[in-house]
């Protein structure tokens, strides 16, 4: 990386620039699989056993042989197969087996026939079946391994393991996994004006809102948080905050302390450190941020500084830092799903960048996506983001030549995930 500040770069450079400069930074562990919830996988993982382990029923039903499936006889019952009980006595020809959803088929099993396609009757003493409708060979029968086989990979490194995959690995017989360790970020509002939330604030002080949004960001994707609470307005104070993040941490992430302002001396502090590549981004809100590595500290780790206004640091964080952090701890980082939507409202466009302005989406009685601004839309608003779902994503080159949208214009939306939530 560079030394020196780039001039103001669109989005889209500095999500690459960011991507091409970043790797996973951390070491790997192995843990049960009971605790594996939310990490992130540092190697492929390998079926032991196939899925599912054995041939099954799909349905409550009756088993039936090659010979017997176009049967126009009753046939009787020769047994019944549970789930966990399986059907080992004699099946002798012309008869059917009992199954339930799950059961072992029992062998010499060619199809399984619902029970709702046949009709229940009594044969002398003995219970019987007649069927209802064709039956096809190998009908409602799951096959051992047709959905995974032993030995196959499962899932790739990089993958965050939760509720959708986790049933997987337990099904295919893993009980441990190797995983990347938690990723520590240490954090810090700076400014003198900054107090905390109990404090008694005196004229020109305000409660330091920022890091209780960042913490929350951060505890969700997985992080391990070292609060480094508020940091005055003070190169000594700044530059051990610094210093201690590089020793305690794998990433130290700052509000505040990186517009152009007499007294923000982050940029200031990071320079003397180590390597700073100092993006003015492209983006309302959220055009100040820096990134750079602390090189000539101890660790050399990476930093990110975030602005200081409220909206414009967890904006600047979903769009920049979260895809960064997420290469850092191993984990894939897909692009961010955009969908289109009808705007019910006049939106304004800003000249020269891209405008995310905070809406809350729907769908409408015919099923169609539409959106309106959750609220008023400075970058100190508070309530418009806590009312919001979504990001309206006003690109300037996307509407050339044009101050605002009509309403009833289409647009794209970025949904709020579950990181933001």
């Amino acid at each position: 990386m560079s030394c020196g500040v780039q001039g103001v770069l669109r989005l889209a450079e500095a999500q690459q620039q960011l991507a091409a400069m970043l790797t996973c930074c951390v070491g790997r562990e192995t843990v049960p699989l009971g605790q594996a919830q939310g990490r992130v996988l540092a190697e492929t993982v390998i079926a032991r056993y196939p899925s599912p382990r054995f041939d099954n029923s799909a349905m409550d039903g009756f088993a039936l042989q090659a010979a017997d499936l176009a049967a126009t006889g009753p046939l009787p019952l020769a047994g019944t197969a549970l789930a966990g009980h399986p059907f080992a006595a004699s099946w002798p020809s012309g008869s059917a087996v009992r199954i339930m959803t799950g059961a072992p088929v029992p062998q010499g099993t060619a199809a399984v026939v619902m029970q709702e396609q046949t009709e229940a009757v009594v044969q002398g003493e003995s219970a019987a079946i007649v069927l209802r409708a064709a039956v096809k060979q190998g009908q409602n029968i799951r096959r051992c391994g047709e959905d995974i086989a032993a030995g196959e990979p499962v899932l790739a490194a990089g993958v965050r393991l939760g509720a959708r995959n986790l049933p997987l690995l337990a099904a295919v017989g893993v009980s441990e996994v190797v995983v990347y360790r938690p990723l520590r970020v240490a954090c810090f509002s700076s400014g003198d004006e900054l107090r905390d939330v109990d404090a008694v604030l005196l004229p020109g002080q305000l409660v330091d809102s920022n890091r209780y949004g960042l913490r929350a960001l951060l505890h969700k994707l997985g992080c391990e948080v070292l609060d480094l609470g508020i940091i005055p307005d003070d190169p000594a104070a700044l530059r051990e905050a610094f210093l201690r993040g590089d020793a305690e941490a794998d990433v130290l992430i700052t509000s505040g302390g990186v517009s152009v302002g007499d007294a923000d001396y982050t940029r200031q502090i990071l320079a003397e450190l180590g390597e700073v590549a100092f993006w003015k981004v492209a983006i309302k809100p959220g055009k100040p941020f820096a990134c750079g590595r602390l090189s000539r500290a101890r660790h050399g780790r990476w930093f990110f500084g975030l602005p200081g206004n409220p909206v414009s640091a967890l904006v600047t964080f979903l769009l920049l830092v979260q895809p960064a952090l997420e290469r850092l701890m191993g984990a894939d980082s897909a692009p961010r799903l955009r969908l289109r939507a009808t705007t019910l409202e006049p939106l304004r466009l800003s000249a020269g960048r891209i405008d995310f302005q905070r809406g809350m989406a729907s769908v409408n009685a015919e099923g169609e996506l539409q959106v309106v601004l959750a609220g008023e839309q400075g970058s100190g608003m508070f309530r418009a983001l806590a009312q919001a779902n979504c990001l309206i994503c006003l690109d300037d080159q996307a509407y050339p030549d044009q101050s605002q949208l009509a309403a009833g214009s289409r647009v794209e939306i970025l949904l709020f995930d579950e990181v933001m939530t």
